[in-house]
């Protein structure tokens, strides 16, 4: 076994990097395989193009006759780039995507054959959806499932498919994907943030959330990965110790990029235009091997979408520079792990980003308005927003020095702290003349001035302001960006529906003017929600503390963060605002937590299998080494041969210990593993995995690391850290 691992060494010092020509510039790749608006103006007739602009303006529904004009042309343009199949590509709760081929081909009798693609099939396929998660929505031999094509993310050519974005719901209707509910949520913040808009602006008529997430992972050569049975199985090393220099120089940070890993970089980014995906930065993360790619923002759907189908060819790519892509949120202990950093806005169709300040103080009050709200949701709202971002893989993330703690807070920086406790002092009820023109000039009309200079960003903060948008940050790099966007924008769309009903209440009843009630309102917001905000490390037990004190949740696993997923409180919103129905949240609360059960269970029979079938035996090999070297020692010197052995015996008998402690602790771990197993409900079996199972990992795993730096480097199997994290 030990063959392998040097095997893999020397294939991978052997590597070169990929030679990657360049003769056009990305501005002319980009979107060249997209179904786009301006690619729709040459292949669609006037009537089926303004059809797909007023279905991705409105929602209006397209006319199935039309979309047989548009799949003619879909299909025209598709066939001219060489495709050969069409895909409803979807996004169903196994946190991945998922597409079936269909060929353009029919056959019309007499031995021959078209190329076929109609209105029906552009608009609904009808996937077998048995074996997708589903939380009980329905029977398992109940298979059928439909997808529905999503006309505002454009249809792409990747490789010789046609792929055509779709939501999936189950036969009953209920959704089964992550699209769906936040294609709803984006619609409620639309109608719910333009209705506040128009307060300042009467022209607004669409608001649109956008994002800009920003995706951290690491390469390691796919031979190495290989000879990895918890990487290749888990995603992420389960046992290895750490190596003498690790990251603690801070020397890979924002440093010269590798030149095979900058080979995959440009072959990746060349992919990502052609798709549409605008790819901008790239660099060297904190940890060794580790990196970042981020693109300009984009509308939230669309922007979802992109990031879903850039997971999917980073594998691909990756596989033609011999690397191996890790999401997982913490691959190696000892250093960082990876996040997905969502940054959140909200634009108007008049150009206006409502998180941004403004030229005026008008202005400016339309930013506090959407910006005060937003922190009253998150507020509100803290558990839920731990609720999305909860995953067994995340926890290792979470608080870990690294990425924010579990506890979810807001910062906003000293400057609009300043803005905010003013803004406290606003007189309950109708303004002075003289009161409102203090506050606009000397308060709200100084923010752009003040916010010119607020770039701090507080690593330690889940939820922080970062100049024009909100950062948040406590997304794990594996998770599917629709699920905290859909909470995000539905407690927005929420807060901000009850603000507008109490400014018009206080308008109408009190007869307040406009601008007084909206700063009536918002300092009660302001009292109401500074629990979330805070302002320094959020890694220190002093913030644990605080944090406990002002009535936080600190749910620091995945079961007890899902239960605020399940509330009455979470339920009665989204129902409110028909996002999901009680059995769509039901449904997705039994699949994440069943999804922890397993990949908990799995890390376990991994682990177990790797103590016992590699590390035990290796240990043992090493053992009867050193046992024939004392008894050789005792054929030279006799019986003083324990003076000349003392360290041999030290080390027989360390590792006599450690196996014992090993064994001893697969053995309780897979007793623990049959108990939760016999509980009856998933949230019960959560817990024991969580509580029962998941410490002895710690455990064993402390041993197995130990007898890696006793046992002799050249008998040891498994690929080391060293080796993983510093092989180029």
């Amino acid at each position: 076994m030990a063959t392998l691992r040097f095997q893999a060494l020397k294939e991978t010092l052997n590597r070169k990097p990929v030679e990657i020509e360049e003769k056009e510039r990305r501005s002319e790749l980009f979107g060249r395989n997209v179904f786009s608006e301006s690619v729709m103006r040459q292949f669609l007739t006037k009537e089926a193009y303004q059809s797909v602009l007023e279905a991705n303006a409105t929602g209006k529904k397209i006319d199935r006759t039309i979309a047989d004009h548009i799949s003619t042309g879909m299909k025209e343009w598709a066939i001219s780039k060489g495709a050969t199949h069409y895909t409803h590509w979807f996004q169903p709760l196994t946190g991945s995507t998922a597409e079936k081929h269909d060929a353009f081909f029919e056959t019309i009798g007499d031995g021959l054959a078209i190329e076929k693609f109609g209105g029906g099939q552009l608009v609904q396929q009808e996937p077998d959806a048995s074996s997708f998660p589903h939380g009980g929505i329905r029977n398992t031999f109940e298979a059928r499932g439909y997808t529905a094509w999503d006309p505002t993310s454009p249809a792409f050519i990747y490789g010789t498919t046609l792929c055509i974005p779709s939501v999936f719901v189950s036969y009953t209707g209920d959704a089964l994907d992550y699209k769906t509910p936040l294609l709803r949520a984006l619609q409620s913040v639309d109608q719910s943030a333009t209705d506040v808009a128009k307060y300042f602006d009467k022209n607004v008529s669409k608001v649109q959330a956008t994002l800009g997430w920003e995706q951290e992972y690491f390469l390691i050569d796919s031979a190495l990965a290989a000879s990895r049975p918890d990487l290749q199985l888990a995603g992420r090393t389960l046992l290895g110790h750490s190596p003498a220099k690790g990251q603690q120089l801070d020397d890979h940070y924002f440093g010269s990029i590798p030149s095979r890993v900058l080979a995959y970089m440009r072959d990746l980014e060349k992919e990502c235009m052609l798709l549409g995906v605008p790819v901008k930065t790239r660099h060297n993360e904190v940890a060794p091997n580790q990196f970042e790619l981020a693109p300009i923002f984009e509308e939230a759907n669309l922007a979802v979408d992109h990031n879903s189908l850039l997971m999917d060819v980073m594998h691909k790519v990756a596989e033609r520079h011999n690397f191996t892509v890790l999401f997982h949120e913490k691959p190696f202990a000892g250093i960082n792990g990876s996040g997905k950093h969502n940054n959140w806005s909200l634009s108007t169709d008049t150009g206006v980003n409502l998180l941004g300040p403004g030229s005026t103080p008008m202005k400016n009050l339309q930013f506090l308005t959407f910006f005060i709200n937003t922190i009253k949701a998150v507020n509100d709202n803290e558990e839920l927003l731990r609720a999305t971002i909860a995953s067994a893989s995340n926890d290792f993330r979470l608080g870990a020095n690294e990425a924010p703690p579990a506890i979810i807070s807001t910062f906003i920086g000293s400057q609009l702290t300043q803005v905010l406790d003013e803004l406290e002092k606003v007189t309950d009820g109708k303004l002075s003349p003289q009161e409102k023109t203090e506050l606009k000039l000397n308060v709200v009309g100084k923010i752009p001035e003040i916010l010119l200079d607020n770039t701090d960003r507080n690593r330690t903060s889940s939820f922080a302001f970062t100049g024009n948008k909100f950062e948040f940050r406590a997304v794990g790099s594996t998770a599917n960006c629709a699920e905290p966007m859909t909470a995000l924008n539905a407690i927005v769309a929420k807060q901000l529906i009850d603000f507008k009903k109490r400014v018009d209440t206080l308008i109408k009843d009190k007869k307040m003017k406009k601008d007084d009630a909206i700063f009536n309102v918002l300092r009660e917001y302001i009292k109401d929600s500074k629990n979330i905000r805070f302002e320094g490390d959020g890694y220190s037990d002093e913030w644990e503390k605080e944090a406990a004190k002002r009535g936080l949740s600190n749910n620091r696993n995945t079961p007890e963060a899902l239960k605020a997923l399940v509330s009455k409180k979470t339920m009665d919103m989204y129902k409110e605002l028909e996002i999901m129905n009680k059995v769509e949240i039901e449904a997705r609360h039994e699949i994440q937590l069943e999804e922890y059960i397993m990949k908990v269970q799995i890390e376990s029979r991994i682990l177990g299998d790797i103590a016992r079938n590699h590390v035990i035996p290796t240990a043992i090999r090493y053992q009867n080494i050193l046992i024939k070297n004392v008894r050789g020692l005792k054929e030279i010197f006799g019986n003083d041969f324990k003076e000349h052995s003392k360290e041999q015996l030290e080390i027989i008998k360390e590792i006599s210990e450690r196996i014992e402690k090993i064994n001893s602790g697969i053995t309780e771990m897979i007793e623990a593993r049959k108990k939760a197993n016999k509980l009856e409900t998933a949230e019960e079996k959560a817990f024991a995995y969580c509580n029962d199972v998941k410490p002895f990992f710690e455990t064993i795993r402390y041993h197995c690391d130990k007898l890696e730096l006793v046992i002799d480097d050249e008998i040891w199997t498994l690929t080391k850290y060293r080796e993983l994290l510093f092989t180029r």
